[in-house]
């Protein structure tokens, strides 16, 4: 259990008691401003100390972490089943189109390293509901665009600012007592997971019933009400930072050289949603070409990936109990068996259904698992600790997905799986070798 995050709240005022000398690492959450006594000056959701809400607060505010997570992620993925008939409506090809995955995924990834480190800067609330609201205007005018490049440019705004996610999830571990640390990410993750497999299927429906533009303008609302809702129900969180933006995206190299743990996980998850990038970027050719399936029929395909939303609450109760590390390795061998699965399986609807299942559910349950720790390691960085973390998985669902496209090319399903399945062995293998090196520790102490 790390100390630091069972330090009390020094009293306030520059000279009550005196600084404590872990303070310049902690974050604190600072009194009303203007002077004034709390009771002169109420506001929709005063500030508390982490992890010092009451049950029935927190309950609401993983609740709505967990739906803000979930619509505000969705931005990212709405596109994806869009493309032909943005095509049609902009007159270019499939070719150019495929340009909007692409850039909002590079927007996201932008959003990752400048935005992402600045929850451990400024006020998290703020930072949260405004950024939202920027996400609002992107979606605006890309609903509304009259030109192909114009849309170009605020899907990548709109990747960008979607990043509002990954600042909620870090700011939220602040508010989480220690000992429930894993089963609040586990809540918020499950949101997030859900907002990200059924923002497709959502899409298609909206866009057959009133036209692709209508996601985009609908999601705007939601940007802005949700903007409102974070005002209301969450407190504040002002951290602390000694030094300006530049010295804390600099700070990123420094945590990657002296946290082995935050290198080990993000190697290891990045592997994984490598492997789970490679199923779900090459499945659609088999249910198109083995199993004649639609688009309605596709869509109703990437639904029984909801069923691992399910992985993300129930990996966090078992790594509040002391059980991640060898809950670890069982994700990661049910993910390299989901993919040979998928491979012997794959003239049957049902098991590659349940192959799908299977590698969400191992998939997820390793991220709680890793985000459970490497939120452990340094209270007074975590949204840069997401971001090296986040960030790596990024890169390895990315370089899973082109991969995936070639190997299909040249050897079909049997290629993309047997490499998919590769990942998480070689995860597998790092496992092992942390695992066997910690035990000889704890035995030599």
């Amino acid at each position: 259990m790390d100390p630091r995050d069972h330090r009390r709240t020094c009293p306030a005022g520059p000279g009550a008691g005196g600084p404590s000398p872990e303070a310049p690492r902690r974050s604190r959450v600072p009194r009303p401003s203007g002077g004034r006594e709390p009771s002169q000056a109420p506001t929709p959701a005063p500030p508390a100390p982490e992890g010092t809400l009451s049950p029935a607060r927190l309950r609401r505010v993983v609740l709505l972490l967990a739906v803000a997570c979930g619509v505000t992620v969705a931005n990212i993925y709405y596109a994806q089943p869009l493309l032909s008939p943005i095509a049609s409506t902009f007159g270019v090809s499939a070719g150019s189109t495929a340009l909007v995955v692409t850039l909002t995924q590079l927007g996201y990834a932008l959003g990752l390293v400048l935005l992402l480190p600045l929850g451990d800067l400024l006020e998290n609330r703020a930072l949260a509901s405004r950024t939202l609201l920027v996400t609002a205007a992107a979606l605006v005018a890309a609903g509304l665009s009259p030109y192909f490049g114009v849309f170009l440019a605020a899907s990548v705004l709109v990747g960008t600012t979607s990043v509002v996610a990954q600042i909620l999830v870090a700011f939220g571990v602040h508010l989480a007592p220690e000992r429930e640390r894993g089963k609040f990410v586990g809540t918020v993750m499950g949101g997030l997971l859900l907002g990200i497999l059924l923002a497709r299927t959502v899409s298609s429906l909206v866009a057959a019933a009133w036209g692709w533009r209508a996601i985009y303008l609908i999601s705007a609302v939601l940007m802005v009400a949700l903007s409102v809702l974070l005002v209301r129900v969450l407190p504040e969180r002002r951290p602390v930072h000694n030094g300006g933006y530049p010295r804390l995206l600099l700070s990123l190299g420094r945590l990657v050289r002296e946290e082995p743990a935050l290198r080990r996980r993000a190697l290891v998850q990045a592997l994984m949603f490598g492997a789970f990038s490679c199923f779900w970027t090459s499945v659609a050719f088999e249910l198109i070409t083995r199993h004649h399936l639609g688009q309605v029929g596709i869509g109703a395909f990437a639904l029984v990936g909801a069923a691992g939303a399910a992985a993300a609450p129930l990996a966090g109760r078992l790594s509040d109990r002391g059980h991640a590390r060898i809950g670890s390795g069982l994700a990661l061998v049910l993910a390299a068996g989901s993919l040979v699965l998928a491979r012997l399986g794959a003239g049957s609807l049902v098991l590659l259904a349940l192959a799908g299942v299977l590698l969400d559910f191992a998939v997820q349950s390793h991220q709680v698992f890793s985000q459970r720790e490497i939120f452990g390691l340094r209270a007074d960085a975590r949204a840069r600790v997401n971001t090296v973390f986040m960030g790596s998985v990024f890169l390895g669902g990315a370089a899973g997905s082109g991969v995936a496209g070639v190997l299909h090319d040249g050897y079909g399903w049997t290629g993309v799986t047997l490499f998919g399945a590769a990942l998480p062995v070689a995860g597998l293998a790092v496992w092992t070798v942390a695992t066997l090196r910690q035990r000889r520790t704890e035995a030599a102490s």
